[in-house]
């Protein structure tokens, strides 16, 4: 359930995985669990960032190096960023990231969110469970109203797993963001609290 607080150790590893420290669960659904990043995952999170190159495109920039995976954790840490691992429940292999950035409070209280999958991860509705959980984390213990994607409009797996989950597409915004060396067109997905279906079973995620 969204909000809770557990700890595991990671069990079953992947080829290649060095992470053997007990990770802290936040929230879980049937498939996948959201775990809170820490210094023990670098090498982990930069070998899958490595292997999914080609699955990442010009669509994510993730942390390629140690400094930048520092800063990543660093920009967490700040009260208006947060940001989650999603791991698989059966053997706690990293199958993706989920974020919530520029988080605004006061009148507004929204957030953007951004996701990505790892390689041998996708479509197993791993990273669609995974942000299905941020979001139950954003309209529970964070207390927001709004949670916004920016979608590229040719990210056709990205735009699907939103309208899986009931975002509502509210049109394209030209050339929003700078991304692999260009200002790029986003179609602007949005959830509110009122509309989030999960709620009417505790954050728990069907499908």
């Amino acid at each position: 359930m969204a909000g809770r607080t557990r700890w595991r150790g990671v069990t079953r590893p992947a080829p290649g995985r060095r992470r053997s420290a007990p990770v802290e669960v936040v929230a879980h659904g049937t498939r996948a669990d959201l775990t809170r990043p820490s210094g023990a995952d670098e090498a982990e999170f930069l070998a899958a960032v490595r292997a999914s190159r080609e699955l990442h495109g010009d669509w994510v920039s993730p942390p390629a190096d140690g400094p930048a995976f520092a800063s990543y954790l660093l920009r967490l840490a700040a009260a208006d960023h947060d940001g989650y691992f999603v791991r698989a429940r059966e053997d706690g292999r990293l199958a993706g990231v989920v974020n919530l950035n520029n988080i605004v409070r006061g009148s507004f209280q929204s957030a953007y969110t951004g996701y990505y999958a790892f390689v041998g991860s996708e479509g197993r509705g791993l990273l669609t469970e995974g942000v299905a959980l941020l979001v139950g984390q954003a309209f529970g213990p964070l207390g927001l109203h709004r949670v916004e994607a920016d979608i590229q409009p040719d990210n056709v797996r990205s735009i699907r797993l939103a309208e899986r989950l009931g975002f509502r597409d509210e049109g394209l915004a030209r050339r929003l963001l700078y991304i692999a060396g260009d200002w790029r067109d986003h179609r602007r997905f949005v959830m509110l609290r009122e509309d989030w279906p999960a709620r009417a079973n505790g954050g728990q995620v069907r499908g």
